[in-house]
């Protein structure tokens, strides 16, 4: 098992928002998320978000597009949401977003990783006002994690189970409506 800590295995990156007032910033092409979109959803895979930006609006913010594959953890209001990029997209100001380095380190192993670790991440939040986490205490946050092969197969036991879990929901689901149609 090795020990690292969070910079050493991937990249973080701030979210931020385009300034609301001007609309030239919004409704465009690029994928724009919020801890709002992740409460939403709840799934461990997120595409879209309510809104997006322009290109315009990408341009005029500290983010970067993110790559698919990165990790998505709001970071304040509330602290703990986790869910991976299924494409290109930025976050808004309340995201630290990991980008792995999959030579390294899977990134559905340290999604599962983090899910766990909730409470110890709650913890690295500062603030009077609300709790937020910090750029440089994500990055010193110490992560075990064993050989590649083995984090993928420990990820796609835990997927399965997530299906799994969905499934289950979805039959629920199906059933409670069909009693209600009774």
């Amino acid at each position: 098992m090795k020990k690292n800590i969070l910079k050493e295995v991937c990249s973080i990156h701030n979210g931020s928002t385009p300034s609301t007032s001007n609309q030239e910033y919004y409704g465009g092409d690029i994928t724009w998320i919020t801890p709002k979109d992740l409460s939403l959803q709840g799934k461990k895979y997120i595409e879209r978000g309510e809104r997006n930006i322009t290109e315009k609006g990408l341009s005029n913010i500290k983010s970067k597009l993110l790559p698919k594959g990165t990790i998505l953890l709001s970071s304040r209001a509330p602290i703990g949401l986790l869910s991976i990029a299924n494409r290109e997209l930025v976050t808004n100001q309340g995201f630290k977003n990991l980008e792995v380095n999959n030579e390294i380190l899977s990134n559905e192993y340290l999604y599962y990783y983090l899910k766990i670790k909730i409470n110890e991440l709650e913890n690295l939040g500062t603030g009077t006002t609300f709790k937020e986490i910090s750029k440089s205490s994500l990055e010193r946050f110490e992560i075990c994690y064993p050989s590649l092969s083995t984090q993928k197969k420990i990820a796609n036991i835990l997927s399965d189970i997530d299906n799994k879990i969905d499934l289950n929901n979805q039959i629920n689901d199906n059933l409670s409506y069909y009693f209600i149609q009774l």
